[in-house]
């Protein structure tokens, strides 16, 4: 059965720190560019990061750039997502996504849902102040 599995998430005190994973089964997650994408509450959804599949670049949006860290691990056929200093605004459900032609870039990465064939169901990241 081909799937995205994300866990991780949880509670978090501002300034804190959790580590999302993105398990694959059924694919090869390595062939496959990822996106992790944000929704929050009332929220439209939000590309937060993403990792190519040709040169490994790195894309981060302005608003998590410095704090957050995409990184991968093929032999677990795992993604993670490394968030660090979490702010408020930061809660919400974190999906991720993978794309076997999607473009990454260290300045660009598909916004558009329909370049990421695969997509996970979430896991939820509560911020307290």
């Amino acid at each position: 059965q081909v799937q995205l599995v994300e866990s991780g998430g949880g509670v978090v005190q501002s300034g804190g720190s959790l580590r999302l994973s993105c398990v694959a089964s059924g694919f090869t997650l390595a062939d496959y560019a990822i996106g992790w994408f944000r929704q929050g509450s009332g929220r439209e959804l939000e590309k937060i990061a993403c990792l190519g599949n040709r040169d490994g670049a790195t894309y981060y949006a302005d608003s998590v750039k410095g704090r957050f860290t995409i990184s991968r691990d093929n032999a677990a056929n795992t993604v993670t997502l490394q968030m660090d200093s979490l702010k408020f605004g930061d809660a919400g459900d974190y999906i991720c996504a993978a794309g076997r032609t999607t473009a990454v870039t260290e300045y660009y990465c598909s916004p558009y849902t329909y370049d990421y064939e695969y997509w996970g169901l979430g896991t939820q990241v509560t911020v307290s102040l």
